[in-house]
């Protein structure tokens, strides 16, 4: 495959945008507050940093039924996004990450957005998930033959020329197989995007169980109520084993998950407080300061639709913004790995067919009282969020 080939095609859909959805974005940027249609290309210019790849070619014809695509985010069709976050040592990730060949994803969640606009779900998927790994087509026209194994083993043939959107491409594919879900979008960041858009909301606030050390992931934090800064918050999300503190870092993918959730729970909070989404200034900060380090669908990219998507989402009620995990247990047969439970498939099922979600992972607190299910609480219920801080005060 040439240079050419491999290089990302930037912004491949946006010189053709309809000039209604245009129009449309532009009110909608008005009535969220952004004040002008200047304000719309303000946070373009921020999108513009981004890298966007069209990877439809790669995941073939026997795809799951996806809905008429939107002709604009703000209602009608359900939205699904695949989020991988990805341990690239590429750049200024390797003085994070350490010089170590290869590319794995750590995380991998998918993002169900209704299409009435009402709820938001995250379901994330344990990289030790042992599964059938499909086969992975490259631009090059070469394929990467699949086997079973864990989970993250996608993410990694894909990355055979170091290349986010392949790598995006194999993931895809593999969960679309596994699961019968429509994926439209796909996300991926590195180490260093994450660290910086921690740092443009002026960090995350937690509640550390205890005092932690944890050398592999360059963690050592107190216990309490915390601030994270960036690079902080990134060792909290990434670490897994601990010397001080083993009885909150147990060594498991599915532990680590738990914090990841929460993270993400609370980063959505901070955001939500700053009101980043009304003011542009604010918003454009945000998106420049992970844009460089990501790698996208075209759309994801396109203020039109991201400005219409967040006005559909103005009045969206926190509870109904649920985090949970795939179902699963652990495999005896294969130590160090987890397999899904039939719950899985009600899942899944719900997620295709855009309803809330009736099953539940065991697993899905982020803590027990941010997540887990009160007594009585139906399975796979949105529970309210909670106050990090607040909790710490508490306990």
């Amino acid at each position: 495959m040439s240079a050419m080939r491999l290089s990302p095609r930037r912004h491949a859909t946006r010189g053709r945008g309809h000039p209604g959805l245009r129009f449309a974005a532009y009110a909608a940027a008005a009535i969220l507050g952004f004040g002008s249609v200047g304000s719309y290309f303000y946070v373009q210019t921020a999108l513009d940093q981004v890298t966007t790849v069209d990877v439809t070619e790669l995941l073939g014809d026997q795809r799951p039924v996806a809905p008429v695509a939107p002709k604009d985010s703000s209602k009608g069709e359900w939205i699904n996004i695949l989020l991988m976050g990805s341990d690239s040592r590429a750049g200024g990730n390797a003085a994070i990450g350490g010089q170590d060949g290869g590319m794995r994803n750590d995380t991998t969640i998918i993002m169900h957005i209704s299409a009435d606009r009402t709820r938001m779900e995250f379901v994330s998927i344990p990289r030790d998930s042992w599964v059938r790994i499909s086969d992975c087509k490259l631009f090059d026209g070469s394929t990467v033959k699949g086997w079973t194994g864990k989970f993250n083993v996608a993410f990694a043939n894909g990355a055979k020329h170091h290349n986010a959107s392949e790598a995006a491409a194999c993931v895809q594919k593999t969960v679309e197989d596994l699961t019968g879900i429509s994926i439209q979008y796909y996300a991926v960041v590195d180490f260093v995007g994450f660290e910086q858009m921690i740092d443009a909301l002026g960090g995350v606030p937690m509640c550390i169980p205890g005092h932690i050390v944890s050398p592999e992931a360059g963690l050592d934090i107190k216990g309490g109520p915390q601030v994270l800064n960036g690079p902080t918050a990134l060792a909290w999300a990434r670490a897994r084993k601990a010397t001080i503190g083993k009885q909150w870092l147990d060594g498991s993918d599915t532990g680590r998950i738990k914090r990841q959730q929460e993270l993400l729970a609370r980063t959505a909070e901070k955001a939500m407080a700053e009101n980043i989404f009304l003011d542009q200034g604010k918003l454009r900060n945000f998106i420049t300061a992970g844009a460089a380090s990501m790698t996208t669908s075209p759309r994801l990219a396109d203020a039109p639709f991201l400005i219409g998507l967040a006005f559909s989402l103005r009045h969206i009620a926190p509870a109904n913004i649920v985090f949970t995990t795939v179902p699963f247990k652990s495999d005896p047969a294969q130590p160090g790995s987890v397999v899904w439970t039939s719950a899985a498939n009600t899942m899944f099922d719900d997620i295709a067919h855009d309803r809330p979600l009736t099953g539940r992972s065991v697993a899905d607190a982020s803590t027990a009282s941010a997540s887990t299910p009160s007594a009585g609480a139906s399975p796979g219920a949105a529970q309210p969020s909670i106050d990090p801080l607040g909790a710490c005060a508490a306990a």
